[in-house]
């Protein structure tokens, strides 16, 4: 299916998953970083963004969502892409990579290596900010100052005065107006992790995570058995806190393809 995305650059393709809730304008800080050496494509998945949603009567999951990515590539006649992803972008980037549908996977706070107790709270705020999208002008009047943008995004960023006006109320209208996110966020209660990755993967995760907490980084260390990195001062969407960083990080895991 047709995706809505930017590319620019050139090299090696590269494509980048945004998480549940947000779109492919979060990858905006590292593009131009990323596109010095690859040709990138920031894709909104179905239901997401400015993509329209999956077909009619197909559910929404990581499984439909990476097919209908695999799909999208395919059709602009790229064949195994390296792959980078946040939180359930995260997931599917590792999801593919235990397929070998790509040549490379990173994954920045993937979703899938919580507990219980993890998962029910990651739900909870992601619905708590689903609520607070829904509220009336509160968005735009919460962005409208410095103290404002660290309220409304201080549980997903470490620094939410990097952030722009325009980004905080982007970001809260692709939250609000998502028409994937009930059903994505329901299938996440049965995520598991994917079965072993069959292509190199690089896992990193910001030491200052209020989503999904950096305890989890170990046990997705563990599953992918080698260490995951910490991306310092650093929260739940890194691109923003650190680019530069985030972008070196996603580089060095596309060049592992070539000293494997």
């Amino acid at each position: 299916m047709e995706l809505a995305h930017d590319r620019r650059g050139s090299g090696p393709p590269l494509v980048l998953l945004h998480g549940i809730g947000h779109h492919r304008h979060g990858w905006l800080p590292v593009l131009d970083l990323l596109a010095e050496r690859h040709d990138v494509i920031a894709v909104d998945l179905p239901g997401f963004g400015d993509s329209p949603p999956l077909p009619y009567g197909t559910p929404y999951n990581a499984e439909t969502l990476g097919r209908a990515v695999r799909e999208f590539w395919t059709g602009l006649g790229l064949s195994r892409p390296h792959v980078a992803g946040n939180s359930l972008g995260g997931y599917i980037a590792l999801d593919l990579a235990s397929s070998a549908d790509v040549r490379t996977a990173v994954a920045l706070s993937p979703i899938g290596f919580w507990s219980r107790s993890e998962h029910m709270y990651a739900r909870a705020v992601l619905r708590l900010l689903r609520l607070a999208t829904r509220a009336g002008e509160l968005p735009a009047l919460a962005a409208g100052t410095a103290e404002g943008r660290a309220l409304a995004m201080s549980l997903l960023v470490a620094h939410p005065e990097r952030l722009s006006r325009e980004a905080v109320v982007a970001a809260a209208e692709a939250m609000r107006e998502c028409a994937g996110f009930e059903e994505t966020l329901e299938s996440m209660a049965w995520v598991a992790p994917p079965a072993p990755p069959q292509v190199p993967v690089t896992i990193a995760w910001g030491d200052h995570d209020r989503l999904l907490p950096r305890r989890q980084a170990v046990r997705a260390a563990r599953w992918a058995g080698q260490r995951a990195l910490l991306l310092r001062g650093c929260g739940h969407l890194p691109m923003s806190d650190d680019p530069e960083l985030v972008a070196r990080v996603i580089l060095e895991g596309c060049a592992r393809e070539d000293s494997r």
